[in-house]
C-alpha cells in the first residue's frame, strides 16, 4: 500500500492439476462474496489511512507517519488484509480449474496497473517514484504462488517462514536498487510505496494456505453463500484495482484545491 499517498473455467495443460468436488463446483458458480467483501474491507481501510496522510501532507497535522508506531501498525494491517486476500483469491480460482493463460492475463493487468502508477508517481514525486509498491508485489507474487505445493500446511508454514526470514533478516548485499524488490535490505529506500518480497510474501502465502483450507472445508458451500454486510465491501472488493488507482487521485483533486482555498 503506497506510503504517500493498496474467479477464472476450464482447466489447461500447463494448470497444475486439482480435486474438485460438487460442492465446489457448485460453490464457483458465482463469486466468493466473503473474500470480496475481506478485500473490500481493506480497500476501505486503506482509503480512510490515505486521507489521513494527505491532510499530514498538506499540513491539516503533523505526524512523523513513516516512524509513527500507529500509522505504522494501520499500513501493515491494511497491507496484510489485502494480500491475504490476494492468496485466498488464488487458491480459490485454482480450486475453480482455473486456465493458466486466464490467470497470466490477471497478472499481466496488475501489471500494467502497476507500470501506471510508478508513471504517475515519477510526474508527482521525481525523487521518490514508486517502483516496486503493492501492484507490482501483488503482480510477483502471483507469478510465485503458480510453483508454491498446493495444500494448506505447506503454503501456511512458507508464509510463516517468510514472515520470519524477512523481518529477522538483513544484509548490505540486498541494498542494490536491482535487489530491493526482494527485502532483506538494511534501510528502507526512498520511495513513496515499498513493498517488497520478504517479509510480504508471507501474508500472500498464509491467505494461499487458508483459501485451500476453505475449499476443502466440508461446509464449503454453504460458506460460499454468504452475503456479508454491509454489502458495499463486497462490491468495493469486486472493484478494488480500479478503487486503488482511482481513490488517490480523486482524493488529492479534491483536497489540494479546498486547501489553497481556505489558506487563500
Amino acid at each position: 500500500m503506497p506510503n504517500h499517498t493498496p474467479a477464472i473455467g476450464g482447466q489447461t495443460k500447463l494448470s497444475r492439476p486439482v480435486r474438485r468436488t460438487g460442492s465446489v463446483s457448485a460453490a464457483f458458480a458465482r463469486r466468493i462474496a466473503l473474500i470480496d467483501a475481506l478485500r473490500g474491507a481493506a480497500v476501505a481501510a486503506m482509503i480512510v489511512y490515505h486521507l489521513g496522510f494527505d491532510l499530514n501532507y498538506l499540513g491539516w497535522f503533523h505526524h512523523s507517519i513513516n516512524s509513527d508506531l500507529r500509522w505504522l501498525t494501520a499500513r501493515a494491517l491494511i497491507l496484510s488484509t489485502f494480500l491475504i486476500s490476494v492468496g485466498a483469491s488464488f487458491a480459490l480460482a485454482e480450486a475453480a480449474e482455473s486456465p493458466l493463460k486466464m490467470q497470466l492475463a490477471r497478472i499481466v493487468k496488475i501489471l500494467a496497473a502497476a507500470l501506471l502508477v510508478t508513471a504517475g508517481s515519477w510526474l508527482a514525486f521525481p525523487n521518490s517514484a514508486i517502483y516496486f509498491g503493492t501492484l507490482h508485489a501483488i503482480a510477483v507474487m502471483s507469478l510465485l504462488l503458480l510453483a508454491v505445493p498446493k495444500g494448506a500446511w505447506p503454503a501456511c508454514i512458507l508464509g510463516v517462514a517468510a514472515l520470519l526470514v524477512g523481518n529477522a533478516f538483513a544484509n548490505a548485499y540486498f541494498d542494490a536498487p536491482g535487489l530491493a524488490w526482494i527485502g532483506l535490505m538494511t534501510h528502507k529506500p526512498v520511495t513513496e510505496d515499498y513493498v517488497p518480497i520478504l517479509p510480504w510474501f508471507g501474508a500472500c502465502l498464509i491467505g494461499y494456505g487458508l483459501g485451500n483450507k476453505l475449499v476443502g472445508h466440508k461446509r464449503f458451500k454453504d460458506l460460499a453463500q454468504v452475503e456479508p454486510r454491509p454489502r458495499f465491501l463486497a462490491w468495493m472488493g469486486r472493484h478494488s484495482l480500479a478503487i486503488y488507482l482511482l481513490h488517490q487521485p480523486l482524493l488529492l483533486g479534491l483536497l489540494i484545491p479546498f486547501t489553497r482555498l481556505l489558506r487563500s
